[in-house]
């Protein structure tokens, strides 16, 4: 059986071989996502950026500085996370990515989810927190735990919104400032359902006996 990084490079050596939309046209590198992969956290973006698209590495531009300035607030550093982004080539001029090259892109990310079975989905404003939760708008679910699916779901705003308005960059950082106690969360509600399915042992079956 293939280990994690194995499938993992797989799926990232599809991705720079990948032809299925437009946006491989104009963009000079694939941005397949890298990181730990045996995180508990994953970041999950838009798009490439400019200087995404330049190195084929996510958030390193502004927005990612940002993103690892706040990662340091909660005593985490960008190795112990996994990044990437629901478009893996960057639309040109940074303009919205279009429904059909979500979809195009949309087998990766499901599976490297699956490959890394993170505990905790940190959704980077509006585009991927709507990929996991189309109902959701990020004014009012930003810094609140949804279950997607199979998923825990965490919506704050993008880093890049962050860098534009100050409000969203004080909502950011107290977004990020609740990470912990939330995976405190997820991790109590996983130890109860693993206790709640234990099977009863034997002698307390039946009237106490």
């Amino acid at each position: 059986m293939n280990s994690k990084a194995e499938l993992l490079l797989q799926i990232e050596n599809n991705v720079k071989r990948c032809r299925k939309c437009r946006l491989c046209q104009e963009a000079q590198n694939a941005v397949p996502g890298e990181g730990n992969i045996d995180a508990e956290i994953v970041f999950i973006g838009e798009a490439p950026g400019a200087t995404e698209d330049q190195t084929g590495r996510p958030f390193v531009g502004r927005a990612g500085a940002l993103l690892e300035r706040m990662l340091v607030e909660i005593g985490l550093k960008r190795s112990d996370v996994w990044i990437g982004n629901i478009i893996k080539h960057r639309p040109p001029k940074n303009r919205d990515p279009l429904p059909d090259e979500i979809h195009a892109c949309q087998p990766y990310l499901e599976m490297q989810l699956k490959i890394l079975q993170p505990k905790l989905i940190v959704t980077l404003g509006r585009f991927s927190m709507n990929y996991f939760y189309a109902d959701g708008k990020i004014s009012r679910d930003h810094g609140r735990l949804i279950k997607a699916d199979d998923y825990n779901v965490f919506p704050v705003y993008h880093p890049a919104a962050a860098l534009r308005n100050s409000e969203f960059a004080r909502a950011l950082l107290a977004d990020i400032k609740k990470i912990p106690d939330v995976l405190e969360e997820i991790n109590g509600i996983v130890k109860e359902k693993a206790k709640a399915d234990e099977p009863i042992a034997k002698g307390q079956i039946g009237l106490g006996i």
